[in-house]
């Protein structure tokens, strides 16, 4: 079975989340993008809101496994559980959501490459 590609989104709760000040957006995607084992990564402003759910109907796809960084884990399955369903995805198995508040670059991607490397091995 071929692995799936991975595709990286950084939601940021529009750009003025308290828990991103430490955190460079642009230089931490444009690492996760040209460093980190992914199709491709880029920041949406809000993907719990009306434009992300359109946003995720148009863009999710069954042979991708995708890796949120954004809010709670638990928040991000809950807000994200009928645009998954929608698209055919399993929530529980092609999301790796992960909570990047309040970390500063360097925990940020520290915390994505992990979550890339146990994504590997699987």
């Amino acid at each position: 079975m071929e692995k799936k590609k991975v595709s990286f989104i950084f939601c940021v709760c529009t750009g003025k989340c308290p828990g991103f000040k430490d955190l460079d957006m642009w230089d931490f995607i444009n690492i996760i993008r040209a460093e980190y084992p992914v199709e491709y990564a880029f920041i949406h402003p809000m993907l719990c809101d009306e434009d992300g759910e359109r946003f995720l109907a148009d863009f999710l796809r069954k042979d991708r496994l995708y890796v949120i960084g954004g809010c709670a884990p638990v928040m991000q399955k809950k807000l994200f559980r009928d645009a998954f369903a929608k698209a055919g995805l399993d929530i529980n198995k092609d999301l790796v959501p992960l909570d990047v508040r309040n970390m500063t670059t360097e925990k940020a991607l520290a915390t994505v490459k992990k979550a890339l490397e146990a994504t590997a091995q699987t």
